[in-house]
């Protein structure tokens, strides 16, 4: 060990009680005469960080122009953060049932909402037995739309309901037997 004092060792017979600033520069000075002994460049500020100039990419144009160091929007942000932490296909299923209008349109999306999303199946609520016909029939192309948004293999199979007839096996006036056999929807 050195034979000077360590800020840390106490005031010395005949000195002062540094405090604050004081120690705080003992500190600094002592670091840089352990640097200096050590060969290390030893200064203030800049000086001794080296090379200042950073280093220039070679671009095809010159100019002001885009760069990574630009502020970056927010969706690139989370996007990253979710594919790195793994969260890529929650992120992708929600987008599915969030945006479900901006996904597969407004025509679609008037008639038709979707239920649950589980496995890679997408459960589809018609409003009309007509138009879970009508969707039925564009299945593949409803697939096309949702993985050119969200990406493939994120919905693989649709299933498609239309609106459910009203139960006749409940109330207080219910007979035993098949009851109405009617169309509904």
């Amino acid at each position: 060990m050195s034979d000077q004092p360590r800020p840390d060792d106490g005031p010395q017979p005949g000195e002062p009680e540094l405090k604050g600033v004081d120690l705080a520069r003992r500190a600094l000075e002592e670091a840089r005469a352990a640097a200096k002994a050590s060969g290390k460049a030893v200064g203030q500020g800049r000086a001794s960080r080296g090379n200042l100039r950073p280093r220039r990419r070679r671009r095809g144009w010159s100019g002001p122009g885009p760069d990574d160091r630009d502020p970056q929007p927010l969706g690139a942000l989370t996007g990253a953060i979710s594919k790195q932490r793994g969260w890529s296909t929650h992120v992708s299923e929600g987008t599915v049932l969030g945006s479900w209008a901006r996904v597969v349109g407004e025509d679609i999306a008037g008639h038709a909402q979707p239920t649950t999303l589980r496995d890679g199946i997408l459960h589809i609520s018609a409003e009309s037995t007509a138009w879970a016909t009508q969707l039925r029939m564009m299945q593949s192309q409803i697939l096309a739309k949702i993985a050119a948004s969200v990406g493939h293999g994120v919905v693989k199979e649709l299933r498609i309901t239309g609106p459910t007839a009203p139960s006749w096996r409940k109330g207080e006036r219910h007979v035993r037997g098949r009851g109405p056999r009617d169309t509904y929807g």
